[in-house]
């Protein structure tokens, strides 16, 4: 019988190398490794060869600068408008004087919540509310501040809101007769208070001419015949309420007083003019003679 030897080149058996490759593709990290991580790594030394030149970098970013620059102003996306709305003239030309953007300009190069914001930061402006409308129009929807006294300081005339906000300067007070006055340093730091004195004083509000701020800290009430009401730091509206029931009861108001006092509740002081007091005096001395006699 023939022997057969076992290393003749018709051995079925893998070899050794064989063996362990076919076995090393079984694993699943390594044939993830062979299928994305080799062609990953060869395509991307091959892209940075290839994009380590500077010439064709500067080509890469001009083409994509180019592209975007077309992209942005295509015309659906310019901006060749700025509409305003809910403004007065004046505070209009303030807007569009400090708009910082040439028109017609792309959407992409607007920062509406500056806009905004620059147009909230005027004196005059309350609210604003910026939005691009269809047809390339920048449409800037604005609230003004209402103005509600007029206050006379160091710097001259201003009108002010509810809030104290000086919302413009006035060149003369009869440019606003329909705004009641106020005066003195800090007056604008109690306008609500203000208010509710004036409120209170409609009853003579023929005979006021406003109010001044003494102190920074409490008011007091001209009237037009040179007249002053002396109001606390505490309740200066009852304190007023009081002195007009007086002056209706007993036409207090009416007499030749100077001043009336009301800085101590419980205390009222009036202080009489010059004369009245020349006469109140020689009154008391001729009653005061024909009562001796």
């Amino acid at each position: 019988m023939q022997q057969v030897n076992s290393d003749t080149p018709n051995d079925p058996a893998p070899s050794r190398w064989s063996y362990r490759f076919q076995r090393l593709m079984l694993t699943p990290l390594f044939r993830k490794v062979l299928r994305v991580g080799i062609p990953f790594c060869l395509t991307f030394a091959i892209a940075a060869g290839y994009l380590s030149d500077r010439d064709r970098q500067d080509s890469i970013r001009l083409a994509v600068a180019d592209f975007r620059h077309q992209i942005e102003t295509r015309p659906e996306f310019m901006i060749n408008l700025l509409a305003i709305e809910g403004a007065s003239p004046s505070i209009e030309e303030d807007i569009r004087e400090i708009f910082p953007f040439d028109l017609p300009a792309s959407s992409f190069d607007l920062d509406l919540e500056s806009v905004r914001e620059m147009i909230v930061g005027l004196p005059a402006v309350a609210d604003a509310d910026v939005r691009v409308r269809q047809g390339g129009v920048l449409v800037a929807e604005v609230s003004e501040r209402e103005p509600v006294v007029v206050w006379r300081s160091h710097d001259g005339l201003a009108l002010v809101d509810i809030e104290g906000v000086v919302t413009d300067e006035l060149d003369a007070r009869s440019e606003r007769f329909d705004l009641p006055a106020i005066a003195g340093a800090g007056g604008n730091q109690d306008v609500p208070g203000a208010i509710a004195i004036l409120e209170a004083a409609a009853p003579i509000k023929a005979n006021v001419l406003g109010l001044v701020r003494i102190g920074e800290r409490r008011w007091d009430l001209v009237l037009k015949e040179g007249q002053r009401i002396l109001l606390p730091e505490e309740n200066p509206v009852r304190a007023l309420e009081r002195v007009i029931v007086l002056s209706q009861v007993q036409d207090m108001l009416e007499r030749d007083i100077v001043v009336v006092d009301m800085r101590l509740s419980d205390r009222p002081t009036l202080r009489m003019n010059e004369r009245a007091v020349e006469d109140w005096w020689r009154v008391t001395k001729l009653t005061v003679g024909a009562q001796q006699q």
